[in-house]
């Protein structure tokens, strides 16, 4: 590690030899002006750590130097040294970005910590995180080898995400390593766990199943309808549990956050199945029963999510909530979010309002398409960067701040997630076969059985059944399925962009959370 370079401004400097020669002992290199003009003229030309700065000096002030040094180089992080301890004197200080202030006299252990805490943070955070992981693997290890029903499964995920996150503070790539490879592992149990329960699940027989999409109004957002309170429900498509981790410091901001849970997304985990099934309140096979003119299979001519407002009106009717006063919304351009910010007020006399937003979705098969995205959100943390960026600037976030001041009830939630994908896998079908790359249904597909879960009669997956002898297959982990001709460039075209449709723990465990205001 190179020495740490230290600029401290006093005028009063030659009574600090001892504080400095402190610090010289414990590594640091020292440089020492006596007033802002010097030290502004040294930042500009030297390479400088960290800057002590005596907050009254003659000549520029302390506030006056730190203005001039933070113009200079902004990141360049200041300690202020005061003998003032006035309020407004703090104020103007934090205000202008101070790394840390000490109130004279300060003694040498006071200076050491403030350049210890500034100067080693991220080593030592990053250190920290490590050893963390390192005891932490062995118990995320022997929950995955201990059987884990789906409560155990939804708190194992959430686990995962919250060491893929920290490991961001570890800049360690061994560890980034044996992170990978637990999840990779957790994925491939998942999968042998999905592959056992699902068809019990979707059964209407079954009684032990966890939340899923059908059921996810039921459950999760018509118990928080009250009297002359709106409710909205905020779909946001396409958005993993990681993603909303990192959205949810700007949610925090205007609302208080009461529950964050998941749910699982129905299979396949894509938006015509996952989210009909949420506002129908059904499965897709009892959807088609119901509505056989609006719903679409796959290999059907027409638009397949343009029901979902007569499907969420026939569930409010089923659910014995017909005269609630409700709006539907969906978004997929920027005008019709701007047209959200100017109309939400209005949406405040309603009983419940429904928001689907579908920006994720968009994001995530146009990096399949754009060489520019995929550059851009290249890997999970570059993918939760954009979704960070996009939602801060959004509408719908302007739009959800002009009534974040009102009384109301707000549950966020989302259709399916989404996983990378890295390994191809060879499947042949007939012209019929469908092109997604994490679920198909044909007839007589032909596949290697243990890279996917096979339902030979979609019902038992609560699905329909388009053709006669369609069946229906779900990749697993991080594969996506190929078709023999041309296997090569869409092998290497799909690698390493993310996809949904299959079974992994990032598409099928899903957020939902309930907000109030503040």
């Amino acid at each position: 590690m190179s020495v740490a370079k230290i600029l401290w401004v006093d005028d009063e400097i030659d009574s600090l030899t001892s504080q400095v020669m402190f610090l010289e002992n414990k590594g640091y290199e020292v440089q020492t002006k006596t007033n802002g003009f010097d030290a502004v003229e040294y930042v500009k030309d030297n390479i400088v750590d960290v800057v002590l700065l005596d907050e009254s000096m003659p000549g520029i002030t302390g506030l006056q130097t730190l203005q001039q040094i933070k113009e200079l180089k902004s990141n360049l992080p200041v300690v202020l040294i005061t003998k003032n301890e006035a309020e407004n004197l703090m104020d103007e200080a934090i205000g202008s970005q101070i790394s840390d202030y000490l109130i004279k006299p300060v003694n040498p252990n006071q200076v050491w910590l403030s350049l210890k805490k500034l100067i080693d943070n991220k080593r030592l955070v990053a250190e920290k995180t490590t050893t963390a992981y390192q005891q932490e693997f062995r118990s995320l290890f022997m929950a995955l080898n201990s059987n884990p029903g789906y409560n155990e499964w939804m708190e194992l995920y959430r686990k995962l995400v919250y060491w893929e996150l920290e490991m961001k503070k570890s800049d360690s790539p061994e560890m980034q390593e044996v992170f990978n490879t637990q999840k990779t592992e957790a994925n491939t149990e998942f999968f042998k766990f999905i592959s056992k329960n699902y068809a019990g699940w979707v059964s209407p027989k079954s009684s032990d199943a966890p939340i899923m999409s059908h059921n996810l109004m039921k459950f999760k957002v018509f118990p928080h309808l009250e009297k002359n309170i709106p409710l909205f429900f905020v779909l946001i498509d396409n958005l993993r549990f990681d993603q909303w981790k990192t959205i949810q410091p700007i949610f925090a901001e205007s609302f208080r956050i009461h529950e964050e849970e998941t749910f699982y997304a129905i299979l396949p985990t894509a938006t015509q199945y996952a989210r009909n099934a949420i506002f129908a309140g059904m499965m897709p096979v009892d959807i088609e029963k119901k509505f056989p003119v609006q719903w679409k299979n796959d290999d059907e001519d027409g638009g397949k999510n343009m029901f979902e407002e007569d499907f969420f009106k026939a569930l409010l009717k089923s659910s014995g909530k017909g005269d609630l006063k409700y709006s539907y919304t969906k978004i997929t351009n920027n005008h019709d979010g701007q047209k959200l910010v100017d109309n939400i007020h209005n949406m405040m006399d309603n009983d419940i309002n429904v928001i689907v937003y579908n920006f994720v979705d968009m994001l995530s098969h146009a990096r399949t398409e754009m060489e520019v995205l995929k550059e851009l959100a290249g890997d999970e943390t570059s993918y939760r960067s954009i979704t960070e960026s996009w939602f801060t600037h959004s509408p719908l976030h302007q739009a959800l701040k002009k009534v974040a001041d009102k009384k109301l009830n707000m549950i966020v939630a989302t259709d399916h997630g989404s996983v990378r994908v890295n390994t191809p896998a060879k499947v042949i079908g007939d012209k019929q076969t469908t092109a997604n790359l994490r679920y198909k249904h044909g007839r007589n597909l032909n596949y290697e059985p243990k890279d996917v879960l096979a339902f030979r009669d979609p019902r038992e997956a609560g699905l329909p059944v388009p053709n006669v002898n369609s069946s229906f297959i779900f990749a697993k982990g991080d594969l996506y399925l190929c078709y023999p001709n041309n296997y090569n460039h869409f092998a290497n075209y799909y690698r390493n962009t993310f996809q949904h449709g299959g079974i992994s723990l990032e598409e099928m465990i899903v957020p939902v959370i309930r907000m109030t205001n503040k």
